[in-house]
């Protein structure tokens, strides 16, 4: 690197100081602005070149001095520029609306589409009389298919969700309650904090998926085993977990249908005929609870399966008060 004739050479970098530092000032100008020194400092003569072969030398003689520029108070003054004709200024337009916000990300998002806050799906709309009863078959519903041990819930849930015409996903709480391995609490061997803890994180993992499912437009239908007499924690936290629209419809066959079905079951979904009893007698508390209910002791699960789809039209079309 060149530095200009008669500046200081900068000194070397020392660790941990930046290129500039301990520079002098003057040095540094001179490097940075190798076109002149500043206009403050003094000017030195130019050193004069030999002439060229040939021609006489010429003695040195004193360097006539630059022009000095005369005071401003003898300085003629500017002629006067006639004044620029701006255009009217117009008022500013608003800035054009921007556009969808962009999906969120990290815990906001789930899947490919953002889940709305509260309830993903309402309450439906009463439908006037004169409106035709509406398809369920082709609409994105959330059902809830209560029942005893034995009913038929989890066998009649996937017949549902497999015969419709549109997409439909079926969530079964046993199944995602079985999901914990090492450390379950069965409720067989005996009901327990444990085990209710477990089925209230269970029953909020379900809620959380059909969430997610109706979201992306894609019905589903659960189904458990609530009981009437504890609605906070079984019919209300449905509620709370899906949402308002969350249409709850209860299967409940004869006892000797339900002690039937559950003989043939086995390792722990199967239960003690007294256990089914007293289910099954707690269960009939649904009746007068306004929710529909379908007794299907004489009909096999198609048959269950559309008349599971006429009790949902006519839920869609006046919707229970739960």
């Amino acid at each position: 690197m060149q530095h200009a004739v008669g500046s200081p050479l900068p000194p070397p970098h020392q660790p941990g100081q930046g290129p500039h530092a301990g520079w002098a000032p003057a040095a540094y100008q001179s490097a940075a602005h190798p076109q002149g020194p500043h206009p403050g400092a003094p000017r030195r003569p130019a050193p004069v070149p030999p002439p060229p072969p040939g021609f006489p030398a010429t003695p040195p003689g004193p360097v006539p001095p630059a022009p000095q520029r005369p005071p401003a108070s003898h300085r003629p003054p500017a002629p006067q520029q006639p004044p620029v004709a701006h255009p009217p200024t117009t008022p500013r337009q608003p800035p054009a609306p921007a556009g969808p916000a962009p999906a969120p990300t990290g815990h906001d998002a789930t899947g490919h589409v953002p889940l709305p806050p509260g309830g993903p799906v309402g309450t439906p709309a009463a439908q006037p009389a004169t409106a035709p009863v509406p398809d369920p078959a082709a609409a994105t519903l959330a059902v809830l298919l209560i029942g005893p041990a034995g009913a038929g819930k989890t066998s009649v849930a996937k017949y549902w969700a497999d015969h419709r015409r549109v997409p439909t996903a079926h969530i079964s709480l046993d199944d995602v309650r079985e999901w914990v391995r090492s450390g379950f609490a069965d409720p067989q061997t005996g009901w327990n904090e444990n085990s209710e803890a477990q089925y209230r994180l269970a029953r909020r993992t379900c809620g959380f998926a059909a969430r997610n499912f109706l979201a992306n437009g894609i019905s589903c239908i659960l189904d458990d085993a609530v009981f009437p007499d504890r609605p906070v924690v079984g019919l209300g936290g449905w509620k709370r977990h899906v949402g308002p629209g969350l249409l709850p419809v209860v299967l409940l066959p004869g006892l000797d249908i339900v002690l039937e079905r559950n003989a043939e079951r086995t390792g722990n979904r199967r239960l003690t005929d007294e256990e089914v009893a007293r289910i099954h007698g707690r269960m009939a508390g649904w009746y007068g609870s306004g929710l529909p209910i379908i007794d299907n002791s004489q009909l096999d699960i198609p048959g269950t399966a559309r008349v599971l789809d006429e009790v949902l039209a006519r839920a869609i079309a006046s919707p229970p008060s739960w």
